[in-house]
């Protein structure tokens, strides 16, 4: 079969890329998604022909059917599910979309294959059981996932929620369940790798992190170091916000930091309040987290650790900012390519 792609929020092309990465016949008949940045980024890397600036809302049966889609591939707004957001769930306005795509569904006949993805969370949602029944009502099988790259080598954890559904065929392990592992051995028997392996050479100080950050924060960071082969989920406010938001590398091992971290927690725990926050004692205290040299993950490496391809790139005038973010937004290619090798599997 010759599959024909619709993507819908479609973002920097991350279902493009999964859809490249499973070696599957067939192509994107369009891309669909509101923010204009992140359309400029995927027309960039695969010419504007069907990237579209458009509503998810106004999207009808008719159309899909025109478009002689027969794969649905899509990652909605996860903002009303997130554990820092307000899990407004259908009550949020951006899952309008959504419900608008669970009234459509089951009115696209020519659709036989759909891939979700959304973040953890969304499993225990309203929108969740909107979608199945939707599912249910145009009699797919589905099979539903929490999953993160770490589990298919890639050195970063990003669990996130996946369904899968087919029509004319059901799948060969069971439902019932929410799998946490995919159910045969799609992954390739190595090592996770070294997070010296998806480093950039001769990154500018640019990234490095700034000195007040450095001075107020560095206690909360994740830092990972060279030899490592783990890395915290990438947001949408990284370099923004300090917590939570992403991993920092430093090119120290990790027994060298660990030195001079204890070197500055003997600044922080000896002398008196007032000496600790003396300008000559805060300096010294910088000058040897200056040594640590931690700097920000590059876009680049952070496309790297999404299992971007190298090929992906950003247009010049999209900024850092705007890189981090629409990463952030986006999806883990090597682990929606393995689904949907699952989901196209005789």
């Amino acid at each position: 079969m010759e599959f024909r792609v619709l993507e819908l929020f479609s973002g920097i092309g991350g279902m493009h890329y999964a859809f490249k990465y499973a070696q599957l016949e067939g192509d994107i008949v369009a891309a669909l998604d509101v923010n204009t940045v992140a359309n400029a980024v995927y027309a960039h890397n695969y010419g504007s022909k069907h990237v579209k600036t458009r509503n998810i809302q106004s999207l009808s049966a008719k159309e899909v059917g025109k478009l002689g889609a027969n794969m649905l591939l899509m990652s909605p707004p996860c903002q009303p599910h997130t554990r820092q957001g307000l899990q407004r769930d259908t009550e949020d306005k951006r899952s309008d979309a959504l419900t608008h795509l669970c009234g459509l569904i089951p009115e696209c006949s020519g659709l036989q294959y759909i891939l979700m993805e959304n973040v953890k969370g969304f499993e225990g949602s309203q929108a969740r059981n909107q979608f199945i029944a939707a599912l249910e009502q145009a009699s797919f099988h589905w099979r539903e996932f929490i999953l993160t790259p770490t589990q298919f080598n890639v050195p970063n954890t990003r669990h996130r929620y996946y369904c899968i559904a087919r029509r004319d065929q059901d799948f060969p392990f069971p439902g019932g369940r929410i799998w946490e592992q995919v159910p045969f051995d799609v992954v390739l028997d190595q090592p996770l790798a070294r997070i010296s392996e998806i480093v950039e050479e001769n990154v500018p100080d640019d990234f490095l992190v700034p000195d007040d950050v450095l001075s107020k924060r560095v206690l909360v960071m994740d830092i990972i170091h060279p030899a490592q082969s783990r890395s915290m989920c990438f947001t949408k406010g990284y370099t923004h916000y300090t917590e939570g938001t992403g991993s920092a590398f430093t090119p120290l091992s990790e027994e060298e930091s660990h030195r001079i971290f204890e070197l500055v927690k003997e600044i922080d725990t000896s002398g008196s309040p007032e000496s600790a926050n003396s300008e000559e004692v805060l300096q010294r205290r910088l000058d040897l987290l200056h040594q640590i040299k931690l700097r920000y993950f590059t876009p680049r490496e952070v496309a790297r650790l999404m299992s971007f391809p190298e090929e992906f790139d950003f247009p010049t005038e999209t900024t850092n900012r705007q890189k981090y973010r629409l990463l952030g937004n986006s999806i883990n290619v090597k682990v929606v390519g393995e689904l949907i090798k699952l989901l196209t599997a005789v």
